[in-house]
């Protein structure tokens, strides 16, 4: 089997991964609320990100990495992975499935955005068309298709999906500044994003007890959404010779997650769904087009929910 097979494998075991935890949110948001879905779901990513940086024995990087970018840590595990997921996980618990992740996949334009206040980028007339395209789509997702009405099936739960696209943009921005070892980087984010969450869920909510349906949910998120899916697009983005093809293949994940939702939560696919969503990836795929020769950041190419 060539590295290039391995890749597309390890990408297309992500893609499926990422399709999955719309699901998984909406199911266990029958059982936790967002506080303890954080907190339950980080603890999980945690232990299996210190098991892999352990096996690995890097075990002393971590702490030289911790130690050269303290500050940037502490700044970085406030919004990811406990800032991004409270509001992700409130935006989920007010809106539809199909809708939540959805709107979720505009975050690349979000990047774009805060890139020209922050690192000081231009909007090219691409970059502007492409993002009033993708937002064009989220209002059509959001209004399922009834433009002339505006009526949003929930503004507060599309006012919390879009600002956790802001969060996740303004974390993969500084998380930019650190050159360390991807994984290791991930581990401290979890490592000092857990004193957070821990004030958080003692002051808005109660870590237990909770039914053990919610608490499988919230390590199958932790697992699979904050954990495995991770790892596997690293080794992917390692393995492949063609990083173009790998960063395709991630672009199946939206459509297949429509197949669970449908058919495991049972909601009916609206249309402007369809419409919305397709708008949104053309958008994103014209906007992060670059040259054969540029090799993708190690980010995940789409959103891993």
């Amino acid at each position: 089997m060539s590295s290039q097979t391995k890749a597309c494998l390890y990408a297309l075991t992500t893609a499926l991964m990422w399709s999955t935890v719309a699901t998984a949110f909406k199911l266990t948001l029958d059982y936790l609320d967002p506080w303890q879905m954080v907190f339950w779901s980080v603890l999980a990513s945690t232990l299996l990100l210190g098991g892999f940086v352990v096996a690995q024995g890097k075990w002393p990087q971590l702490i030289q990495q911790a130690k050269a970018h303290f500050g940037l840590y502490i700044l970085l595990g406030f919004l990811n992975p406990f800032l991004y997921h409270v509001v992700l996980f409130a935006g989920y618990d007010l809106l539809p499935a199909q809708q939540a992740q959805a709107l979720n996949y505009s975050w690349p334009l979000a990047l774009t955005l805060l890139a020209v206040p922050l690192l000081g980028n231009t909007l090219s007339l691409k970059d502007g068309t492409c993002c009033l395209m993708a937002y064009l789509g989220v209002v059509i997702i959001s209004t399922q298709g009834e433009l002339q009405n505006l009526n949003f099936s929930s503004l507060p739960g599309v006012l919390l999906m879009l600002s956790s696209t802001l969060v996740w943009a303004l974390y993969w921005i500084l998380n930019a500044r650190n050159k360390g070892d991807s994984l290791v980087g991930l581990l401290l984010c979890f490592l000092f994003g857990l004193p957070w969450i821990s004030v958080a869920v003692f002051w808005q909510s109660s870590v237990w007890p909770i039914p053990l349906e919610g608490l499988s949910g919230a390590f199958y998120i932790g697992l699979v959404e904050m954990g495995f899916a991770y790892i596997f697009w690293l080794k992917a983005l390692k393995l492949a010779e063609n990083t173009s093809v790998i960063s395709n293949i991630s672009y199946l994940s939206p459509f297949l997650s429509l197949i669970f939702i449908a058919n495991v939560l049972n909601e009916s696919i609206h249309p402007a769904t369809y419409v919305g969503l397709a708008m949104i990836l053309a958008a994103v795929i014209l906007q992060q087009r670059k040259p054969a020769t540029e090799k993708p950041s190690e980010a995940p190419a789409m959103s891993n929910h």
